[in-house]
């Protein structure tokens, strides 16, 4: 399932971007959620525990502009496929900071939406719900891979922590801690910087020699022995990034 957040103040603007999106997606009989915000401080809200493949931003809007937003979006999420929707094209220039997939000017036209939506959905990686499992106190917990920021090993037992700052701890095991998380270091986009921790190299906001700091400000130890090594994963991740 393909996951689209449409954002305009303008609420006849939101309802013709959310009705084409939709008759595009019927057309092309794909899976889909579409969830549209009139303000851009919902959708801030909403980023704290959801994720969306594709966003269709308007620019002009109050309070948060839509390039503050899709810059806020791109410090959390440097995978998803960003549209700007205007009705000032001088904007242009400024709004590729966000790496914007298309810039398309008001008012939105049904052949150059459908044009951005194809390539949207050719972008994303709409089937990557790979899963890690996590044996808590409170039961059973299948998590998504992209909302892991990273798992710490706290005396025979893993503490997850999850992109909206959560934390989940797992049962006691007999396993290594790599042993344990195999399945997380199996994925690219994961790497063991130290004994005794594993990071999504996704939600670093910055490296330094001895650690990363990621975005709820926690920060994660790297081992010296193993500075170059977890150097190179990073910098080969950021290299392969959209």
């Amino acid at each position: 399932m393909i996951r689209i957040a449409i954002c305009d103040d303008v609420p006849d603007e939101l309802q013709h971007l959310s009705s084409l999106t939709r008759r595009y997606l019927g057309e092309h009989e794909l899976d889909a959620e579409v969830c549209t915000f009139a303000h851009p401080d919902a959708l801030l809200d909403a980023l704290a525990t959801k994720s969306f493949h594709l966003y269709l931003l308007d620019i002009v809007m109050p309070m948060v502009s839509g390039l503050e937003l899709g810059q806020e979006i791109r410090r959390v999420d440097r995978e998803a496929q960003i549209v700007y929707t205007t009705t000032e094209p001088q904007f242009a220039l400024r709004a590729y900071a966000a790496q914007p997939l298309a810039y398309l000017v008001k008012p939105i036209a049904e052949a150059p939406l459908f044009e951005a939506l194809a390539l949207a959905v050719a972008k994303a990686d709409v089937h990557d719900d790979r899963t890690f499992r996590v044996k808590s106190g409170d039961g059973l917990r299948v998590l998504r891979l992209a909302d892991i920021a990273c798992c710490e090993y706290q005396d025979h037992t893993a503490a997850v922590t999850l992109r909206d700052g959560d934390r989940i701890v797992s049962r006691t095991f007999r396993e290594s801690f790599a042993e344990h998380c195999a399945p997380l270091l199996e994925d690219r986009r994961f790497v063991q910087c130290h004994a005794a921790y594993v990071v999504n190299l996704r939600h670093v906001e910055r490296f330094s020699r001895d650690s990363f700091s990621l975005r709820h400000g926690k920060l994660v130890p790297i081992a010296e022995k193993r500075y170059a090594a977890v150097r190179d994963a990073y910098l080969d991740d950021l290299a392969g990034r959209p």
